[in-house]
């Protein structure tokens, strides 16, 4: 099992002029403990399950990665998870190949369905109705795709999305990996069998995860996808992890190893995420025993 680090929160020991400083650190800190993923939130505004408030620090996610990616060589970049109704995909398609490009092949699209009202509201950004927003999830997966295939410079005509060519040069030097956020049995776990390389799951109890992966393993039988193929990960906050509580995080994860889980998610909500990082680094090698 690999283990990833989640990064939500921005406000940092020393104030707004510590930020870059300690993203750098972040960048570093996770290189050198050998995880194999670090993402950011893609928000205007902060969310309530970190504990903060709407007012706290919030970054813009793809300049973020960026900045990282200027400060790494390895790890995979990416958001966790870009809601779909933040940018136009063909807009999209062109920030996540511009961060692959510029990382060395390290960038990865996280997408879901969007969630948060306020933010929407607040900056102007159009708020459909769920049912609408998973249409033009759905969409902007498969504009992505048409982007990504250098043989199909073509038009896209959709319901919300209608696009006269998707011309994308320079390509991505390795095709970002495609990971859809979210647990929907009806809807979300669908377009992961159809569309998507990896699922990103909250990791609330093993029983819980497992019935998700039943219910993804069905929605591949039903549209011919090899259910091996997607990489099965999960976001560890029942409860979240501390370096406090690593050890006993690391037997909890045994069970969700035996699932075919691939990799975990953990967040530092620390003001010094660097250290938190330095300090939880050994579970990396204890997490990759599990298998």
């Amino acid at each position: 099992m690999h283990l990833g680090f989640h990064i939500p929160v921005f406000d940092i020991d020393g104030g707004t002029p510590a930020i870059p400083g300690e993203l750098a650190r972040v960048g570093a800190a996770a290189e050198a403990a050998g995880a194999t993923w670090l993402s950011l939130m893609d928000h205007y505004f902060q969310i309530e399950p970190t504990g903060l408030p709407a007012e706290a620090n919030m970054l813009e996610g793809y300049t973020t990665l960026g900045f990282l990616a200027g400060h790494t060589t390895q790890i995979e970049l990416g958001l966790l998870v870009t809601g779909v109704t933040y940018r136009h995909p063909g807009l999209l398609a062109k920030i996540v190949t511009t961060l692959d490009v510029l990382s060395g092949g390290r960038a990865a699209l996280g997408i879901g369905a969007a969630w948060f009202e306020r933010e929407h509201l607040g900056l102007g950004v159009p708020y459909p109705a769920l049912s609408e927003r998973f249409e033009r999830l759905e969409e902007a997966l498969q504009i992505t795709q048409q982007m990504w295939d250098p043989e199909n410079n073509g038009a896209y005509s959709g319901k919300h999305y209608q696009l006269a060519e998707t011309l994308n040069n320079p390509q991505p030097p390795h095709r970002p990996r495609i990971l859809i956020g979210g647990s929907g049995e009806r809807k979300t776990l669908r377009l992961v069998a159809q569309y998507a390389d990896a699922c990103n799951l909250f990791g609330s109890s093993p029983e819980d995860v497992a019935h998700k992966l039943d219910v993804l393993r069905r929605h591949c039988d039903d549209v011919g996808r090899d259910y091996d193929t997607i990489q099965k990960t999960i976001m560890a906050n029942n409860p979240r992890p501390t370096p406090d509580t690593r050890d006993e995080f690391v037997r909890a994860m045994a069970a969700y190893a035996d699932l075919g889980i691939d990799a975990v998610m953990v967040t530092p909500t620390s003001g010094s995420p660097a250290a938190w990082i330095d300090q939880m680094a050994p579970a990396v090698a204890q997490l990759a025993e599990l298998g």
